[in-house]
């Protein structure tokens, strides 16, 4: 199976640029960022209600319980959000979710209600055509944040946990590797 293609820095700032000129940049920079910076899956973020995100105070947690109807797997688990992306976060927060419901979506379609896990992938797609890019899909995000844990030394068994993966080779199979990063590795051997 092909995997998902990788952005480099300045595609996903190209991305980024495209969504920020959109209608709905607020609420589609918060989908982005929570494939790129917490490695969510569509179907995790397309079930996303408030009161997952925020606290009755609607302030960003620092964790995303998804409960196991809303995860692939069918099993509870939980996403730790970086400060980073708290920030992002509450940027979408303040402008577009404060004082609703805390049941309502948190991203929500143009007529308020849940977009399905389709909808994202095809949104994903939308703004990678947009940006000019190809080969990049919805699972690019999560792709992207697995490497760049990896790229960053985390040890492989908390990769696997933030990538909510049951098998670790699930979690290797993720990470982008190619002739720069195999040379920049041998290179680090010494006697």
């Amino acid at each position: 199976m092909k995997q998902a293609r990788i952005l480099s820095s300045s595609e996903f700032k190209r991305v980024m640029a495209v969504i920020d000129a959109h209608r709905y940049a607020e609420r589609n920079r918060a989908i982005f960022q929570l494939s790129f910076r917490a490695g969510m899956r569509a179907c995790e973020i397309s079930s996303l209600r408030i009161a997952d995100v925020v606290d009755t105070e609607y302030i960003v947690k620092k964790e995303i319980v998804l409960e196991a109807h809303m995860t692939k797997g069918s099993e509870r688990s939980r996403v730790i959000v970086s400060t980073a992306l708290q920030k992002e976060l509450q940027r979408y927060v303040d402008a577009v979710c404060e004082s609703k419901a805390p049941n309502l979506p948190f991203v929500r379609s143009q007529k308020g209600g849940f977009f399905s896990s389709l909808t994202i992938v095809q949104l994903f797609a939308k703004f990678y055509a947009k940006a000019g890019i190809s080969g990049a899909s919805s699972h690019s995000g999560r792709r992207q944040f697995i490497t760049t844990l990896a790229e960053n030394q985390i040890n492989m068994r908390v990769i696997q946990a933030l990538a909510r993966h049951r098998n670790m080779t699930t979690t290797a199979r993720y990470i982008y590797v190619n002739d720069v990063k195999l040379q920049r590795a041998v290179e680090v051997v010494g006697f």
